[in-house]
């Protein structure tokens, strides 16, 4: 029998007949207040049970807590992009033209499955390894940076010493802004490396090169991408000169970041390693100063004037990385110059496999280093993984750096080394020695 509703009228609804529901189907009945489990049955909260879970913390504004509370490299950059005006901010931060290649670099690392193995004993992970004929605790050294006391008073000093701190190796750029000297004495246990920018002026370069070597710098790092300066647009924008200028906007910028150029302000003004001073664009630096007409006749060159280790940076081709060791480099670094000078350039991450594959056909054992994108320990275990021997960081430990100095660097390695120990963990992997191709895949079609 069909029965109708009438609209406006809900009593006119009959009551549903059940009569023929299977009792599977039936409602079920509420149990009775005896059935309901003791842990289960509603009280008023005693205060000896609210007691320890109201345990409020004191607020902390401390600089140590700011950087402690910081998790991720990530993290810190965010600190350090509320610390640090625009324009040095945007420096470390950009990269050339529509920055692709900066995000493609990061995107790469992403772009991986991990494989791990079970069943290991993981209980000790070693982090240690050897780079160029010493060791490190840690298998990632600090990049070369320029201009490193404008995103920091610290600069170079603080990198160097958390360097030396955490026995890694620390490269300073011919464009630092502390001298070759000042370095080796801030931190004169450390592992100093140099990073040269061959200029047109020869005389230049060799008086560089003493004073590198005659400050105990084992290592010589050549950067080759550089024959004219990349098209970095954020500088453009920003108006960025070196020092920074005090316009209406830089001040309007100061107005909430006082610490900065208070600290920017009360200390020595910006000194190179490799000039006393400069005013001007940093894109009219490099245009100025470099040698555009640079050959492999020039790595020769380098080659019979430095007696350390000869590395060449700014390898982005196979055929290339071949060719340096040919002419006598002992290791290079795949790198586009944190994605700075060309833009849409290989990806080092990408081009890793290949070059491992190159030097084991050729048996050279030149040292394969990387830079350009790692944000994590996590990226640096991938890299070590497809062949890298070591790593190096840049705007990671400025992210460091500008969020609260030598202490931020110090947060910066050691939230790297705490990711690279879970990571090799749950991989199954207690030594970087025994991290294999085996442990990533290339997701896409890398």
């Amino acid at each position: 029998m069909t029965h109708i509703i009438q609209p406006g009228n809900p009593e006119a609804a009959p009551a549903p007949d059940t009569t023929d529901i299977p009792a599977a189907h039936a409602p079920a009945k509420a149990p009775a207040s005896s059935d309901v489990p003791p842990a289960l049955k509603r009280r008023v909260p005693k205060y000896s049970d609210l007691a320890p879970l109201m345990q409020f913390k004191k607020p902390e504004f401390s600089k140590d807590a700011r950087l402690k509370r910081a998790s991720t490299i990530w993290e810190l950059r965010d600190i350090a992009k509320r610390r640090t005006p625009q324009a040095p901010f945007d420096y470390t931060d950009g990269a050339a033209e529509e920055e692709i290649t900066l995000r493609r670099a990061r995107q790469a690392f992403l772009d991986i499955e991990f494989r791990p193995g079970i069943l290991r004993n993981v209980s000790a992970i070693d982090l240690s390894t050897t780079i160029l004929g010493k060791p490190s605790r840690l298998p990632v050294g600090i990049a070369p940076t320029g201009f490193t006391r404008m995103m920091q008073s610290e600069g170079e000093y603080a990198g160097s010493r958390a360097a030396e701190s955490a026995g890694i190796p620390y490269t300073l750029s011919t464009m630092g802004t502390a001298s070759i000297e000042d370095v080796a004495a801030a931190a004169p246990n450390g592992r100093n490396w140099f990073q040269l920018y061959l200029w047109t002026d020869r005389d230049r370069s060799l008086e560089l090169i003493e004073r590198a070597a005659k400050a105990g710098n084992d290592t010589l790092m050549v950067t080759v991408d550089t024959a004219v300066a990349g098209a970095r647009l954020r500088d453009v924008r920003n108006g960025m000169t070196i020092p920074p200028a005090l316009t209406l906007k830089t001040v309007l910028d100061a107005s909430y970041r006082p610490a900065w150029w208070f600290n920017f302000l009360t200390h020595e003004p910006l000194t190179f390693a490799s000039l006393s001073r400069y005013t001007g664009t940093v894109a009219d630096l490099i245009n100025s100063m470099f040698d555009p007409t640079l050959t492999f006749e020039d790595l020769d060159w380098l080659r019979d004037t430095w007696k350390g280790n000869l590395v060449v940076k700014g390898i982005q081709t196979v055929e290339d990385a071949r060719r340096v060791v040919d002419h006598g480099a002992d290791g290079v670094v795949l790198s586009n110059h944190g994605g700075r000078q060309l833009d849409r350039a290989p990806i080092p991450f990408h081009l890793l496999p290949e070059v491992k594959e190159a030097f084991t056909k050729d048996h050279t054992d030149a040292a394969i280093m990387l830079d350009t994108g790692i944000m994590s320990g996590a990226d640096i275990v991938a890299a070590l993984a497809l062949g890298a021997d070591f790593t190096l960081i840049g705007r990671a430990y400025l992210y460091g750096l500008m969020a609260g100095g030598r202490a931020g660097v110090d947060r910066a390695l050691e939230i790297l080394e705490k990711d690279m120990a879970r990571t090799m963990a749950l991989l199954g992997v207690s030594s970087v020695s025994g991290l294999t191709p085996d442990h990533v895949r290339l997701l896409g079609k890398h």
